[in-house]
């Protein structure tokens, strides 16, 4: 059974490399747990074009990682969840994050510079970007209701799935599904 499950993923792999003909489909067929939460599109939809900021206060777009797979994360300081939620996401950057993919995570609303360095320090993340979203210009863009949220973007930029609320990023079925996207053709 786990030779069946392995040559699935790596047929999935190999299928989805190009994200010109990447195969949602496959992806989607490698959720599990947590992942059960994360619904990819029928169709690839526009992500937000409104600017958001770095830590210290220079323009962003999401255009500047186009080119790579890349999940976004919104999240606030407030936002339970989202500390439950962070030290996954900056192990999966660890372990995936590279020329292909890279986790964005950006701060949305009301959230004081010091007290998300804090919100970092207290939880042990230390190679995530503290981007910041202060008018929630982009998270309304996106329709951000509720946090945490987490978008999958394409290397067009385009969004292709979301997940709404914490997931375990470092479990099994997340690896699957994002190395299933990012992997470069063999």
């Amino acid at each position: 059974m786990r030779n069946l499950a392995l040559a699935l993923l790596y047929t999935a792999a190999a299928a989805l490399a190009n994200p010109a003909t990447a195969d949602i489909a496959s992806a989607d067929a490698l959720r599990d747990g947590d992942m059960k939460k994360l619904n990819f599109h029928s169709e690839a939809k526009p992500a937000g074009d409104a600017d958001f900021t770095t830590f210290e206060g220079a323009p962003l777009n999401l255009t500047d990682w186009r080119g790579k797979w890349v999940l976004v994360n919104f999240w606030a300081t407030w936002c339970a969840p989202c500390r439950k939620e962070m030290p996954a996401l900056a192990e999966l950057q660890r372990d995936l994050g590279g020329d292909s993919f890279e986790v964005v995570t950006i701060a949305t609303g009301r959230n004081p510079p010091p007290a998300m360095q804090q919100f970092f320090d207290e939880i042990g993340v230390d190679n995530l970007p503290l981007h910041r979203d202060p008018k929630s210009g982009l998270a309304r863009q996106m329709g951000v209701l509720g946090l945490p949220i987490s978008v999958i973007l394409n290397p067009d930029g385009d969004e292709v799935a979301r997940l709404q609320g914490d997931a375990d990023w470092q479990s099994d079925s997340a690896r699957a599904v994002l190395s299933a996207l990012i992997l470069p053709e063999s």
